[in-house]
């Protein structure tokens, strides 16, 4: 069971400035490639899945980006569009960067001159202010789900959390973004028809590797679940963050995490920090993957993002960084092997080891102490050597035939007394 589920994003939020400001903020968009990687792809015609608080599909830079949602929790609005739990504003956080589209901001004498006059559109998104996510072309479904409190309606996550991966499966979502971690390692059985469910849909899951700041020192569920790619967080230097990030050998890639800059409900932008922030980043880079190579498996997405990063900390795969440092330019265009299935594991291979194999074996049939009916002696044959066994209760047929042998002989030495006796006894008459 997990004890703890919860959002993400440890850091307190806090208010940023206005729209228009907030573009030149987003220093990864650079640093890690994406400007580069829109060149070839912007995440046309790919759904992806938050399951998260909910989005405030009405703040400007998400106008037209989500397609749909529900709720999972039972206590959030039908469509997963109202922020709910004990963060509400998170969803709106993470789908601001993963695909926000940006707008053209107005105010002041802007807003009476004629349109022809208005701020140049940005070549990518909608205009040249606000948030604008990696995958800015790519649709939203928004899963809203009741976490980091008690759920007003009772739904546990036990619950919800398969409900939420299930549903988006079925509405077509290609990639599936958890922004959540727990305290645990392990997770409940009932999550995992869901994960296999969308294991066998082709569904990539992208998951949050928890922050230390939040007491997460080790990544838990559902970034332990085979197949999920796990993200860390780096700092704006581009190392390990110290608060920002927990360490588990099950990460698979390294994002920005420290000084992100998202939208908040009711059009609002604020500071965070934290894996939930890392997790869209990397979420858009498999949009754009899928939106360039829509035949492509997930095995291969994941692949291609992960064989592509850039060595960090110690070579090879470690702890921290997993397998490197996010690079969305190389992950999309660079000239990588195909691969046969997921790098990162098959939730179907593990529960069959795991969970079939861990099934008690039927209780044995209690053995009765009835001696069993002795089987016809056979014509003496000549022993040959056999490994020790034990048959039940049936004695071997050496034994029987030993025991008729000696009560022959008892019987036969009875005779004889019997005889004996009797010429005695008849010799005394006679005298």
């Amino acid at each position: 069971m997990v004890s703890v589920l919860a959002l993400a994003g440890g850091a307190v939020f806090a208010p940023a400035a206005a729209a228009d400001e907030q573009r030149a903020k987003e220093y990864w968009l650079d640093s890690y490639g994406i400007r580069d990687a829109w060149k070839t792809s912007q995440g046309e015609g790919v759904k992806v899945a938050v399951i998260d608080s909910g989005i405030d599909a009405s703040h400007p830079d998400l106008k037209g980006a989500v397609v749909g949602g529900t709720d999972v929790s039972g206590a959030g609005a039908p469509n997963g569009q109202r922020g709910i739990g004990a963060t509400p504003e998170h969803g709106t956080l993470v789908a601001t960067l993963l695909a926000g589209r940006g707008h053209t901001e107005q105010k002041g004498k802007d807003k009476d001159k004629d349109k022809d006059e208005e701020k140049p559109k940005s070549s990518v998104g909608a205009g040249p202010d606000g948030v604008i996510g990696v995958a800015p072309k790519a649709e939203l479904l928004a899963v809203s789900t009741w976490l980091g409190s008690p759920n007003p309606a009772g739904v546990g996550i036990e619950e919800q959390i398969p409900a939420a991966v299930r549903w988006a499966v079925d509405s077509g979502a290609q990639v599936i973004n958890m922004s959540l971690t727990s305290s645990t390692t392990s997770w409940p059985e009932s999550w995992d028809d869901a994960f296999l469910y969308a294991e066998q849909n082709d569904v990539v899951i992208v998951a949050a590797a928890g922050n230390r700041a939040g007491g997460t020192e080790q990544s838990g569920a559902p970034a332990t679940i085979p197949g999920v790619l796990t993200v860390a967080g780096l700092s704006r230097d581009g190392e390990a963050s110290q608060k920002a990030s927990a360490q588990s050998i099950v990460i698979g890639v390294a994002a920005p995490a420290e000084d992100l800059i998202g939208g908040m409900p009711g059009g609002q932008y604020a500071n965070w920090s934290g894996t939930s922030g890392a997790t869209p980043l990397v979420s858009g880079v498999a949009a754009l993957i899928r939106s360039k190579y829509p035949d492509m498996s997930a095995g291969q997405v994941i692949n291609r993002i992960i064989s592509t990063t850039s060595d960090a900390g110690v070579p090879g795969h470690d702890p921290i960084y997993g397998f490197g440092i996010l690079d969305a330019e190389a992950a999309l265009n660079a000239d990588v092997p195909a691969v046969s299935g997921n790098p990162l594991g098959s939730i179907a291979q593990w529960i069959t080891i795991h969970r079939r194999g861990e099934a008690a074996p039927p209780s044995p049939a209690p053995v009765e102490n009835n001696v069993k009916e002795e089987p016809a002696v056979p014509e003496p044959t000549t022993p040959v050597a056999e490994e020790p066994r034990l048959e039940g209760d049936v004695l071997p047929g050496i034994l029987v035939v030993g025991f008729g042998i000696l009560l022959l002989a008892v019987l036969g030495l009875g005779v004889q007394q019997t005889l004996r006796a009797r010429r005695l006894a008849q010799a005394e008459e006679s005298s």
